[in-house]
């Protein structure tokens, strides 16, 4: 019991969602802001808005039958969806974010986020 009491305080302090990842820094909590969907199909990443300010969640949607990830070249964030699946982040700190597909180098977008006043 001692033991599934830590894992689930650890899991909640490092950030909560095993197919997500935050960009937030580390008890600062994001003003809640929009949902947005990027959708990845035909091995590519659909348009990422350029208006996404600390506090958007975005959802990234894999409709190709292959893995993809979407990871920050700073490795700051790194979520993996698989065929048919879904993943979100919700994004908590303002800055250029480029990432890339590790199992398609050829799969590249950048993520602006702005400060949410």
């Amino acid at each position: 019991m001692r033991k599934q009491v830590f894992f689930i305080a650890r899991f909640l302090l490092l950030g909560g969602a095993i197919a997500g990842a935050s960009l937030a820094a580390p008890l600062v909590a994001a003003a809640p802001g929009h949902s947005v969907t990027v959708v990845i199909s035909n091995m590519s990443f659909g348009r990422v808005p350029a208006d996404l300010k600390v506090g958007d969640t975005v959802v990234w949607v894999n409709r190709d039958t292959v893995p993809h990830t979407v990871t920050a070249r700073d490795r700051s964030f790194d979520l993996h969806v698989a065929p048919g699946q879904s993943a979100s982040q919700t994004l908590g700190k303002a800055g250029t974010f480029p990432f890339y597909c590790i199992y398609h180098s050829a799969m590249r977008g950048t993520l602006k986020v702005a400060s949410a006043s």
